[in-house]
């Protein structure tokens, strides 16, 4: 038993060849949504390539780009068939195509599926990504005269103030790296000379923050050197009181940023996959529709169009069963080789009379 098994007549598939050519148009401007955002994603994570350890984040923009392409060319094709298969003339051409190409589909839309999912499931990867990014970006944060990396600095102020964040989980990041260059430090100061001796790196470390750490809505001026020293500045407990530095750590935040932007464009990819299925089925009513008419001589006579020809679990066994055959042809043939290699293999032997 065929699988949703409907009726139609010339007015019915008229009706599907024409909705289906609307259907496939708005799919093309789907497909142009998809790789417009997957381009924005990329440009967004180029913008902040510095503090990203590898490019694995770039997946899912570099899919989304590739599926946008590919929707756009695909339902592009699709309209084409719909609009000339109003013409029997016309459709002949297309018939022996439509199988394969209904084929592609299905496996593009499970491509669209996935990239959808990949969309929700990035955010272990990206956090990963960017823990060790930043963690580097810090290092490299003093470096202003090393070429390469003498962006680092500004790269790094210009995201603590954009995002309202501080160091990689927090400000006391910094405190663990040497971020002030050594060129403006007083190596003849003993307060110098005592931090660097008192560090088993020689690196010169402070309980003090870059100014871009500092949240300027605070009442209070910003404390961003000696912030764990209660007695360096008048009225003031840093572990009680509401320090004017931003709380919030860098991975975090982008975090939160790229993994809302993946997930509000896994939803719209979810979306024109579901949109993508319709057409599928559609266009696979409208090609069975048009290839059951008893009579081609009489397009105004009714058709029968399904999804499958048998029934679900029918379908099902006989994939198997072709694909067991599959095996056991490449079998025979690799059993076959292997006979052949064996006699080429074998030497005559040779009887000699005396």
């Amino acid at each position: 038993m065929a699988l949703l098994k409907v009726k139609f007549t010339q007015k019915k598939r008229v009706k599907l060849a024409q909705g289906l050519w609307l259907m496939n148009w708005f799919s093309v401007f789907a497909g142009i949504l998809v790789f417009s955002m997957g381009l924005f994603l990329k440009i967004e994570l180029r913008k902040r390539s510095e503090v990203m350890d590898n490019s694995e984040s770039h997946f899912v923009p570099n899919s989304l780009i590739l599926m946008g392409i590919l929707s756009c060319a695909f339902n592009g094709f699709a309209g084409k068939i719909c609009y000339d298969s109003l013409d029997p003339a016309k459709f002949a051409k297309w018939k022996p195509l439509l199988k394969p190409y209904l084929a592609l589909c299905f496996f593009f839309n499970i491509l669209i599926f996935f990239v959808a999912l990949i969309c929700f499931l990035m955010r272990g990867s990206l956090e990963s990504t960017l823990a060790q990014g930043l963690k580097n970006g810090m290092k490299f944060y003093r470096d202003t005269d090393t070429p390469g990396r003498c962006f680092m600095k500004k790269t790094i102020d210009m995201l603590q103030i954009e995002f309202k964040c501080c160091g990689n989980n927090g400000f006391k990041d910094w405190f663990e790296i040497q971020w002030i260059s050594n060129r403006y430090l007083d190596f003849s100061s003993k307060e110098v000379k005592d931090r660097i001796k008192s560090n088993v790196d020689g690196r010169y470390l402070v309980d003090g923050v870059p100014f871009s750490c500092c949240n300027p809505s605070s009442p209070r001026p910003c404390i961003q050197y000696q912030v764990t020293n209660n007695s360096a500045h008048y009225s003031y407990d840093y572990q009680t009181e509401e320090l004017n530095l931003w709380r919030r750590g860098c991975r975090e935040a982008l975090l939160h940023y790229y993994s809302s932007m993946m997930s509000s464009m896994g939803a719209v990819v979810l979306l024109v996959w579901l949109f993508e299925m319709s057409v599928m089925v559609g266009l696979r009513l409208l090609h069975t529709s048009l290839e059951s008419i008893a009579n081609p001589e009489d397009p105004e006579c009714e058709s029968e169009g399904w999804i499958l020809e048998n029934s679900l679990k029918d379908t099902m066994k006989s994939m198997l069963e072709y694909l067991k055959k599959i095996g056991k042809f490449n079998q025979v043939e690799a059993d076959a080789e292997g006979a052949e290699g064996e006699e080429g293999g074998k030497t005559p032997a040779i009887t000699t009379v005396s």
